[in-house]
């Protein structure tokens, strides 16, 4: 059974930049397309990128792009969220998510959190002077 640990959280000043890891295990891990969610107090779960593990499907929601990447360490069973200029507003715990590949059908489902069929634990984010 495939499980995800995000680690990387803390506590950033306005303006700097900080790397978020999520640590896939399990034999199947390969065939998941992990994802990047983020959830404010009070808000929705956000949908921020996406990435299979080939990196032929990648896709960013509007909230990620220009500011965030989203990379993957195939040996090392890793896929890193990197945000960049980092505002107070970015403020949220942040989730990684796989969603199983071959039960999808084109890409409609990026951004829909039901269609992601694992979740971390989550790792909070704190942007504050």
């Amino acid at each position: 059974q495939v499980q995800l640990v995000e680690s990387g959280g803390g506590v950033v000043q306005p303006g700097r930049s900080l790397r978020v890891s999520c640590v896939g295990s399990g034999r199947t891990f390969s065939a998941y397309a992990v994802g990047w969610f983020r959830q404010a107090p009070g808000k929705e779960r956000e949908f921020l990128a996406v990435m299979s593990w080939t990196g032929t499907t990648l896709y960013y929601g509007d909230s990620a792009k220009g500011r965030f990447t989203i990379s993957r360490d195939n040996d090392k069973n890793t896929v890193y969220l990197q945000m960049n200029s980092l505002k107070p507003e970015d403020t949220a715990v942040y989730y990684c998510a796989g969603a199983f590949l071959p039960a999808k059908d084109g890409s409609s489902w990026y951004g829909i959190k039901e269609e992601y069929d694992i979740w971390g634990q989550g790792t909070q984010v704190t942007v504050s002077s």
